[in-house]
């Protein structure tokens, strides 16, 4: 197996998951996590064994059932209605790459040892990742406490079963391209399906590690587009012929932030050079120009507090109870709550506003960049011939519905809370909703910023033609990224399908094809 991802509990990071979950790096699980998972298994078979002391969700029922005793013969049937009553998801199926990274944090998460289950579970999950079994997930239906259960279920619903075994009580999971029962999938991959014990239903659907999930790829993301908004920036400095003054180090070292520091350093970086910049009498540019990195840089630092949360989420016990073997007591459970998803609320939520203020000012500069009055003498619409041609009118018209799209999806899911299981669950984090409203707001906005990237492409083109100068009067970054662009999407001479050109713009995004 090459170089694979070693699971210990402890030391995953949202790079690993992102290579496992796109890129489908092997896991498998360390050696040094196995005694802690043995030795908290064989708590719980005591536990069973005894029936005695009285632990929530070992021998007691689950939610507003904790009250009610659970013989041990009934372990088994517990966790195998636990698993079927709570796959209540409703939608469309998770992304793949969704569905991988959450069975790599949930793996991680119990290889901790504090769940009580047996290795023979957390290594059904690894094999089903590295063997490509992608359980369908619906994906909504979850409130982020107790954790992400309805997804989680529908998770643990392809690889238990019960004595019965029956398909359609199996699932559903993608495999080797096909849509199939997960009964059918988990033979054709060669992997048993388990029968879960005592304890193991609630270690495997506890804890929000879908919203962990999709916080991680929105995480990875949100950075790469942060990179690419100083692309774009430092393309309509050129195209827009603006003043470098706002950039000067000596300004961002006064403020004193980190982000802000970094962004004006990088756009610093891409015009060194530039004959463009400087080159008119104006005085000042307005704020979507000169006050970027504030905007770009404060995005980033808000992007580094959510990657701090999430990377510690990712390493983290988030089921319940947890069991904890250096208890000098009879009973080395606790019952708690890692499982809300709080945190991971709170983080997509920064995410979500920090992605959609570095989509929305962008939108800015592709206005200025297309109006004539305000770009320093760049045509109408980009475009010569106007009026025959609309040039990239309609293209501004896009890029102004996605953020207006953003501002109602970065609506904070956190201050929201429907209490649920009978007032049990009285406070939830609604974590789930606002990591999938942050992944759609990335998405939105890296098509923002692939519309910037054409406008000031073509910006530069024009201006370039307008004072009869070649490509070498631009910074040395811009230069490279201004050719880079131009492989992609060439010349707008005259209109033609714009959908096509905003595509092939954001393929140089998702893909880092951009590069100095």
């Amino acid at each position: 197996m090459t170089n694979p991802i070693h699971l210990d509990g402890q030391s995953l990071t949202i790079n690993d998951v992102v290579a496992t979950a796109r890129d489908a790096r092997p896991v498998v699980l360390a050696d040094s996590a196995r005694p802690r998972i043995d030795a908290s298994r064989a708590w719980v078979d005591e536990l069973v064994a005894r029936g005695t002391p009285t632990v929530y969700g070992i021998n007691t029922g689950f939610g507003v059932f904790a009250n009610v005793p659970i013989h041990a013969d009934q372990s088994a049937r517990l966790m195998r209605n636990l698993i079927l009553s709570h796959s209540a998801g409703v939608g469309d199926p998770l992304a793949e790459e969704i569905v991988r990274a959450t069975m790599v944090i949930r793996a991680n998460a119990m290889a901790k040892g504090f769940s009580g289950v047996r290795t023979l579970v957390i290594e059904t999950l690894i094999e089903m990742l590295n063997q490509g079994v992608h359980p369908i997930i619906p994906a909504k239906g979850s409130v982020g406490a107790s954790g992400d259960l309805a997804p989680l279920s529908h998770l643990a619903l392809v690889m238990s079963r019960d004595t019965d075994d029956k398909d359609e009580e199996s699932g559903e999971a993608i495999y080797k391209g096909e849509r199939i029962s997960g009964k059918r999938a988990m033979q054709l991959a060669g992997i048993p399906r388990i029968e879960l014990q005592a304890k193991e239903g609630l270690a495997l659907n506890n804890g929000a590690t879908v919203s962990a999930a999709i916080a991680t790829l929105a995480i990875a993301d949100a950075e790469n587009l942060a990179r690419h908004a100083e692309i774009a920036t430092a393309l309509t400095l050129e195209a827009i012929v603006a003043r470098s003054s706002p950039f000067d180090e000596r300004i961002h070292r006064a403020a004193g932030h980190a982000g802000q520091i970094e962004t004006a350093a990088n756009i610093r970086a891409l015009i060194n050079g530039s004959r463009l910049l400087d080159s008119t009498n104006k005085v000042q540019d307005a704020y979507s120009i000169r006050c970027a990195p504030q905007v770009i840089g404060a995005a980033r630092d808000a992007i580094a507090y959510a990657r701090k949360i999430v990377n510690e989420e990712i390493n983290a016990a988030t089921d319940n109870p947890l069991i904890f073997l250096d208890i000098d007591a009879e009973n080395k459970s606790r019952s708690g709550g890692n499982f809300h998803g709080e945190g991971v609320a709170f983080a997509m939520n920064l995410v979500s506003m920090a992605v959609a203020e570095t989509g929305n000012i962008s939108e800015r500069r592709v206005f200025r960049l297309l109006s004539a009055h305000l770009s320093d003498g760049l045509p109408m619409m980009l475009v010569e011939g106007g009026g025959t041609n609309s040039g990239l009118m309609m293209a501004q018209v896009t890029a102004a519905a996605l953020v207006s799209d953003n501002k109602t999806l970065a609506h904070p899911d956190s201050v929201d809370s429907i209490p649920t299981s009978a007032d049990q669950e009285d406070h939830v984090s609604m974590s789930t909703n606002a990591a999938r409203h942050a992944r759609e707001i990335v998405w939105n906005t890296t098509r923002i910023l692939a519309i910037e990237l054409i406008a000031a492409a073509q910006g530069i083109d024009l201006r370039l033609k307008n004072l009869g100068r070649g490509v070498e009067n631009l910074g040395r970054g811009t230069r490279e990224l201004h050719a880079q662009i131009r492989q992609a999407v060439p010349f707008l001479d005259r209109d033609r399908v714009l959908a096509k050109d905003i595509e092939r713009s954001v393929e140089l995004i998702t893909n880092s094809k951009l590069r100095i």
